[in-house]
């Protein structure tokens, strides 16, 4: 059952939590969550069919059966007397049950996301999961050295093998008649099949013959799915869009976003016209200095690298901004792209190539990375990552939140025109998240959420972008409010710190920010939403939650 909370259990949290995780038995009703959790995360995992996961409409009628017995499990358990720390890991258990609730209702990715079936990812997500709905074998390219050694070779075709019966199973599974959807997953299963060559190239003549014959099998299913896709895609005429109600529901009820579609709709619109007027007045602002140009040589790219990112780690530690690990110099730098002549820059690298920092502040993804790896949560229930992009307020929204931040804060001081990048990388990703909104309202096809994109982006930087586009637009119609999070969450952490910062105020205590985003760091890839609770002792938006959710079962 909830129960709100008064102020007297404010901040008693996250030490609780860490002595409940750190006990050797389970006793008391948050071992019950705990053992509830472990049994839930085994039940989402999908039996096997012929070798891979099954995805079969009997597969998900077998288990929509004994999905209600889980539910009871978690309403059953009374939280009166816990910590809030314990209670938000309670609300975490209940997200990710409403998002296989919702999943099975209405976005059904195995039926109508041809982009689901795609099983090879070369990259690793900056997020703690891969963005968008993903199925749960997928191959995980990035993390292979090449040329492979036997043990990684024995690896590779095991995680191969199923790759064919999932396409075949695909077949089955496809019937949804979502246009958009299945024509931009068409280029994700026609990225896999090249992706196939790419690892038969690397392999190169140390390829034993049981991963030759693994990638051809994967190669034939995956040019058989495709032909398949490419000759159904005149048939399919539906919306690609969850609806405004649906999608409303799916934010509040699984990623705890407090906010409704209008609300969401009139914050974006806001930060966009924030960001342009800002822009603006920046321009003005920096009018009599010379006009900021890009590097046009590796060298000089090079140098502004390395002086960009040492004046930041001073930032972060002389300036008191952030608590300081010693992952960070690594990860600061490590994922920024090498130097791109001016034809080949897409959006942020024509960022990059003018400043680095705007994007190295956005990096604070990778801290969040680090963090969890090296510094595991004392609570299970929050060590690894969310399903379904619960995380996505919490993760891209600080991301995008620091950016401009950091740019209050002084980051540029020793370069004015440097804001102006902040102000149009907001812009950017408020037209995006705008754009996919209404998309999922069905009120715009990906393509016409795409023009918004380009459109008020500043300076035409999106107009040359079509591979970039089409990434971004569609992850944001396959995922509900992925597109939204960066600015919905970047408002709710700005909330927080507002919130934090007048608390303290009144209490006569000092609050510097370092000690916020210590807080921020320690509460986990939370929902923002649930890490203001813990951290306030507020809990307004979670009864709104909960009340909203209640006036849907009658």
């Amino acid at each position: 059952m909830f129960t709100s909370l008064s102020g007297s259990t404010f901040l008693r949290g996250l030490a609780l939590t860490i002595c409940a995780a750190a006990a050797p038995s389970w006793a008391g009703s948050y071992g019950e969550l705990v053992d509830l959790y472990r049994d839930w995360r085994a039940f989402e995992e999908p039996p096997t069919l012929d070798g891979a996961p099954d995805y079969t409409a009997a597969r998900f009628a077998r288990a929509y059966e004994q999905f209600p017995g889980f539910r009871e499990r978690l309403e059953a358990i009374d939280t009166s007397e816990w910590s809030t720390a314990e209670q938000v890991d309670w609300h975490i258990v209940r997200a990710e049950m409403n998002g296989f609730d919702f999943n099975y209702r209405v976005l059904q990715p195995w039926v109508r996301d041809p982009a689901f079936y795609q099983s090879i990812w070369t990259h690793r997500s900056d997020v703690p999961a891969h963005e968008g709905p993903t199925h749960h074998a997928v191959v995980e390219l990035w993390t292979y050295s090449f040329p492979l050694s036997s043990s990684e070779q024995q690896r590779m075709v095991k995680e191969l093998a199923v790759i064919p019966p999932l396409m075949r199973q695909a077949r089955d599974n496809l019937t949804g008649n979502a246009r958009d959807l299945w024509v931009a997953g068409i280029r994700d299963i026609r990225a896999q099949l090249d992706n196939l060559g790419r690892i038969r190239q690397m392999s190169g003549d140390n390829a034993s013959l049981k991963l030759l014959s693994a990638v051809e099998d994967a190669e034939a299913a995956t040019a058989e799915l495709l032909g398949w896709l490419e000759a159904r895609a005149p048939e399919k005429t539906g919306p690609s869009g969850v609806g405004r109600e649906n999608y409303a529901w799916y934010q509040q009820q699984v990623h705890y976003v407090p906010l409704s579609y209008e609300q969401e709709e009139m914050l974006l619109q806001r930060e966009l016209d924030r960001a342009w007027s800002s822009l603006k007045l920046e321009e003005h602002s920096n009018r009599l200095l010379p006009p900021q140009r890009a590097v046009d040589t590796e060298q000089a790219y090079d140098q502004m690298v390395r002086e960009t990112s040492q004046q930041m780690l001073g930032f972060f530690d002389a300036g008191e901004v952030l608590p300081m690990r010693a992952y960070m110099p690594k990860e600061l730098v490590s994922h920024l792209g090498p130097y791109e002549p001016a034809e080949k820059r897409n959006f942020f690298t024509i960022v990059t190539h003018h400043d680095p920092r705007p994007l190295l502040s956005h990096f604070y993804h990778w801290f969040d990375l680090a963090e969890i790896q090296e510094f595991p949560h004392p609570s299970p229930i929050r060590r690894g990552p969310l399903l379904y992009n619960i995380f996505d307020s919490r993760n891209e929204g600080t991301a995008t939140g620091v950016v401009e931040m950091f740019m209050h804060a002084g980051l540029y001081a020793d370069n004015p025109s440097s804001r102006e990048l902040v102000w149009i990388m907001l812009a950017q990703r408020a037209a995006r998240g705008l754009g996919s909104l209404q998309a999922h309202a069905n009120e715009k096809t990906m393509g016409e959420a795409g023009t918004v994109h380009v459109n008020w982006t500043p300076r035409g930087w999106m107009s040359n972008e079509p591979e970039l586009l089409a990434f971004e637009q569609h992850l944001y119609l396959r995922q509900p409010g992925y597109g939204t999070s960066y600015v919905t969450g970047k408002y709710l952490l700005e909330r927080l710190l507002a919130a934090r910062t007048q608390q303290m105020e009144a209490r006569g205590e000092s609050y510097p920010l370092r000690e916020f985003f210590r807080e921020l760091r320690d509460a986990g890839s939370v929902p923002i939403s649930l890490v203001h609770w813990q951290l306030t002792g507020d809990d307004s938006d979670i009864r709104r939650i909960m009340r909203a959710y209640e006036s849907t079962q009658g």
